[in-house]
């Protein structure tokens, strides 16, 4: 039987029996996402489709589903969605901008004090058997007295801007869009230039989501431009840096340390994306890696996949 709805990954049974008061739902068991022409098969008769990033949503796949009315994104960046697509087929396209928000940016903070207070090389050294207690081992940096820059005011970039205040420590962001002067008040600090947040922070936190001007952006040159020692942390999209850049500036020791819960083989958006994380970064020194878990609070994807279900049912509803 042809499912009215598809859910690309599993949700909560009580998300899916909502959405089947509406008609038949087909829902991924997960976790791996669907091969790619199952779900365009799955997609020919369905006129809703819950996606998350695992799915690129191009006009191949909206071609292959015709009666295809929304896209629901459960998740807050939509670079693997071609917009102009959705809109030349008159499919509505939705995504959950705010849920997310303050997960990610806890995340970003807990990756900047695992990296310079070197927890994961402490927790190995204890659970190698080697403690014996005190020893002047691990000494790392700061946040601290230190000087962090964010790339990218939006939504993360402000909420973790928001959470240093906690920390007594100079913080600087860049972005190509203007805040409003409200926003710019609340948030307390510094905007300055690329080039000077590049080369005069002790923290570079990247963002900014992924687009074509920010693709690649933090390659072998922009790494070369920043301090000696300074650590770059990447929560946002794994595209905005070239990891073999990356793993090249940490083996010569110029990079301090890099922390990433994104990786360049994840971006949908990238024809040309790598099959895998680059073997040399996951082999480099001085890094913390989390696979993509900026919003796995299990509160928080609930919410966002309610949001996203809500989003299916009044569409489907007023095109009745």
């Amino acid at each position: 039987m042809t499912s009215r709805i598809i859910v690309a990954q599993p949700i909560e049974a009580e998300i899916i029996a909502g959405l089947s008061a509406l008609g038949p739902v087909f829902m991924n068991p997960g976790p791996a996402p669907l091969p790619r022409s199952e779900l365009l098969d799955l997609c020919r008769g369905a006129e809703a489709l819950m996606a998350f990033m695992t799915e690129r949503v191009d006009g191949d796949l909206l071609d292959a589903a015709p009666n295809l009315k929304i896209v629901a994104g459960a998740f807050k960046g939509f670079d693997n969605v071609d917009l102009d697509a959705c809109r030349e087929r008159g499919v509505k396209f939705t995504y959950v901008p705010d849920l997310l928000t303050k997960p990610t940016a806890e995340l970003a903070l807990g990756l900047m004090i695992a990296l310079a207070r070197n927890i994961l090389p402490g927790d190995a050294h204890v659970r190698s058997g080697a403690f014996r207690g005190w020893r002047p081992l691990l000494y790392g940096g700061s946040i601290e007295g230190a000087r962090v820059g964010v790339i990218g005011a939006g939504r993360v970039g402000q909420a973790l801007l928001k959470l240093l205040r906690g920390f007594d420590c100079e913080r600087i962001y860049h972005d190509t869009h203007p805040l409003a002067p409200e926003a710019a008040r609340t948030l307390d600090a510094q905007l300055v230039d690329l080039e000077t947040l590049i080369k005069t922070s002790d923290f570079v936190v990247l963002a900014t989501p992924l687009t074509p001007e920010t693709l690649g952006m933090i390659d072998a040159a922009c790494l070369a431009h920043m301090k000696r020692g300074a650590y770059l942390v990447n929560p946002g999209r794994g595209s905005v840096v070239v990891e073999a850049a990356v793993a090249a500036a940490l083996a010569s020791g110029h990079l301090g340390g890099y922390a990433a819960d994104i990786f360049e083989m994840e971006d949908q958006s990238r024809p040309d994306a790598p099959g895998m994380i680059d073997p040399a970064l996951l082999k480099a020194p001085n890094t913390v890696f989390t696979p993509h878990i900026g919003s796995a609070v299990t509160s928080v994807r609930r919410q966002i996949a309610q949001a996203a279900a809500d989003e299916i049912s009044a569409h489907l509803a007023l095109d009745k």
